[in-house]
């Protein structure tokens, strides 16, 4: 059992937090500027930042013009170094400053790697803009025109020199980083590409970048796709207030982006020094390139350019032994954008992916017709509305789907109820027949005792009626010539609930099987606002929606309690969580339970404004690992010949398919052992804010 407050510790899950300050300067004042770092430098030792960047020239100040050549700038600039590495002696983060260095009569654009009093590393800019405002091949000389590959200064020795190097923390191997500057990004093929392939997961870009019109955007433009291309973090800090304003102005623009997705953003033109910090999941990175194989497909085709960086190592020890939480977000909902506008947006791309297959499989067949069984309950609707659109698309008849109401032994007055108002308000030609005849029949026939009058509803009970069901649906499409659309979701392919053979999990098409339970539920809610399938429809849709999970397969209890599918397989709202991050990432359990712990512990964070209050959940950490256990004995052990044979259905998403032609492919008589054994890392009870709410 791992210790609470270390398992509560973002460090321990491969995240690592960085920093980017935008410190305010004074042009050709390095003992101020020195000053101004230092304090962001420990504001960010504070946060437990592992490594803090500034921009490009900060402790000169980037807009000094043929100041730069003046001695007395440049010996101030080594002075003020040297502050900044007495001070780091104190402190915990790695620090990367920029500053002039004069190197064999040649003036260099540096940036400094700093940690505990030590140089690790000097990197020059390799690509000096001089066109339109710039001009520093003026004052400056590429990385390319070094003589040599060490330097000595400030009383170090040996201290790697280069535009090829790579400095890897040596308590945290996947935090590997690599520094460029400003330009460097900007042209077609960046130094961060090679290094990427090199192994960085980190890179960072001091810059200057003065403001135009228009230029920030670009600027996000460029950090989002160097990140995303190269599969990694990309930190990004440009200079700010106190630079010049002779002939430019700067606005302090800092970000950070992981795999294309933008994590933390200064406010421009703030007239005070500024720092941010995220979270970088170092471990997605690495899995990321693990599993999309072009990327060791490029670094072998560019393994000569690979080949010319030189690893560092940096000695800084992690804080893995406190309490520490993300500072990140994680949604509740990772299939469902938080955003309302997005969200509006998703679901409609989804239902057109969902009637797009359809379509083309009805036309492969040569039908024009379909046939779905609808029992009033969330992924039968939505199945039906797709049938619904894919009918209309083709301009054929309402009554060219064959809807079925089939009510058995545990079918609620409710949901027979929405089921008959769906299909008339959608104008579908219906079908209703008890099932229940046909079940008794079969009873008799097995030998069962509830045909003889006992009350014995075991999963023999449950499976006679989802046979049942399917072989009505499959008799009535081949009476219609029609395709059987099936209604089972990705939830419940993860959970395996669902009777091999039958019932959801066969059918000749299912549109659902991509889809999982939360994104359905928005999917519908979505169609109700929408309203282009009337009022009454509707209104039907807003029941389904309020009507509690269930296959009603096993008659009412007392009081009238119906079987709950939740009770069983845990909710929906957090499996669908686990499924996300374990299929899409495959991560450990262990950081799966602390991802989940992240988004779900504390209702009063990340609740969406537009989730009713009776919705807004939370999950401390004991149940977060008792429905994770179910996850994994299901998902790994139990459950995987029912997804060995699925039907053919659309993927929606990057993170949901489970077919054995697509995304998923696994052996059904596999062992759920290792997963288990890591989740048994998971403490019991939450840190002590958890606890403190009672």
């Amino acid at each position: 059992m791992t210790d609470a407050p270390a398992f509560f510790n973002l460090y321990r899950h491969d995240f690592a937090r960085i920093a980017v300050g935008v410190p305010r300067v004074r042009v050709a004042d390095p003992a101020f500027n020195a000053r101004e770092t230092i304090s962001l430098m420990r504001e960010a030792d504070s946060r437990h930042a592992l490594l803090a960047l500034f921009p490009e020239l900060g402790l000169s100040a980037y807009a000094c013009d043929d100041l730069f050549q003046q001695r007395a700038l440049l010996d101030a600039c080594l002075a003020a170094l040297n502050d900044v590495l007495e001070a780091s002696k104190t402190v915990s983060t790695i620090a990367v400053v920029g500053l002039p260095l004069s190197i064999d009569g040649m003036l260099f654009n540096c940036a400094a790697v700093i940690h505990r009093g030590r140089l690790f590393g000097l990197v020059p800019k390799s690509y000096l803009p001089n066109y339109r405002e710039f001009y520093e091949a003026r004052q400056f000389s590429p990385a390319s025109y070094l003589r040599r590959d060490e330097i000595d200064l400030l009383g170090q020795h040996a201290i790697p020199c280069s535009d090829a190097l790579v400095f890897r923390v040596e308590d945290q191997p996947l935090f590997t980083f690599h520094i460029e500057i400003c330009e460097d990004v900007w042209v077609p093929v960046p130094p961060s590409s090679f290094a990427a392939l090199a192994g960085a997961t980190v890179l960072l870009n001091l810059s200057a970048s003065n403001v135009t019109v228009g230029k920030a955007d670009f600027r996000r433009l460029l950090a989002s796709s160097q990140s995303a291309r190269c599969l990694a973090a990309y930190a990004y800090s440009a200079a700010g207030y106190g630079e010049s304003t002779t002939d430019l102005a700067w606005d302090g623009h800092g970000m950070i982006y992981e795999n294309g997705n933008a994590l933390a953003e200064t406010r421009r033109f703030a007239d005070e020094p500024q720092l941010i910090c995220a979270d970088i999941d170092l471990g997605r990175l690495i899995d990321e390139r693990m599993r999309q194989t072009t990327f060791g497909d490029t670094a072998q085709s560019h393994r000569e350019a690979c080949s010319r960086f030189r690893t560092v190592g940096v000695p800084a020890v992690l804080p893995r032994s406190i309490e520490l939480p993300l500072a990140r977000t994680y949604e509740r909902f990772p299939y469902v954008p938080a955003d309302p506008a997005r969200r509006g947006e998703r679901c409609r791309e989804i239902s057109d992916i969902q009637v797009q297959g359809l379509v083309t499989r009805m036309r492969a067949a040569k039908t024009g017709k379909l046939v779905i069984g609808v029992s009033g309950g969330l992924d039968s609707t939505q199945a039906l509305l797709v049938c619904t659109r894919a009918v209309d698309m083709q301009q054929l008849p309402r009554e060219a789907i064959v809807a079925c109401i089939l009510p058995g032994f545990g079918t609620g007055q409710r949901t027979l109820d929405q089921a008959r108002r769906l299909v008339s308000s959608l104008g579908c030609r219906s079908y209703e027949i008890d099932i229940r005849p046909s079940c008794m029949q079969m009873f008799q026939d097995i030998g069962h005792p509830f045909a003889r009058g006992e009350p014995v509803h075991d999963v023999t009970f449950e499976n006679v009626q989802a046979g049942e069901r399917t072989s009505h649906l499959f008799r009535m499409a081949n009476l219609h010539g029609a395709l059987v659309v099936g209604t089972g979701d990705l939830s419940e392919l993860a959970l395996g609930w669902c009777t091999y053979g039958v019932g959801d999990q066969m059918s000749h098409y299912g549109v659902n099987s991509s889809v999982p339970k939360t994104l359905i539920q928005y999917l519908i809610r979505w169609a109700a606002d929408e309203g282009s399938l009337g009022k009454r429809a509707s209104a039907v849709l807003r029941d389904v929606l309020e009507t509690e999970i269930s296959p009603e397969l096993i008659p009412a209890g007392e009081g009238g309690a119906i079987q709950s599918t939740e009770a069983t397989v845990g909710p929906y709202e957090l499996q669908d969580f686990n499924l996300y991050y374990l299929l899409r990432f495959g991560y450990r359990p262990s950081k799966v339970a602390f991802l989940a712990w992240t988004a779900w512990h504390d209702v009063r964070k990340g609740a969406w404004p537009d989730l009713p209050e009776e919705k807004r959940h939370e999950y401390g950490i004991a149940d977060i690992k008792r429905w994770l256990a179910v996850f994994l004995r299901r998902f790994f052990a139990e459950q995987q010949f029912k997804r060995s044979c699925l039907p053919n259905g659309p993927k929606v998403g990057s993170g949901g398919s489970l077919s054995p032609r697509g995304d998923y492919r696994a052996p059904s008589d596999a062992t759920a052992r290792v997963w288990l054994a890591d989740l048994e890392t998971v403490p019991d009870q939450g840190p002590a804010q958890e606890l403190g709410r009672g």
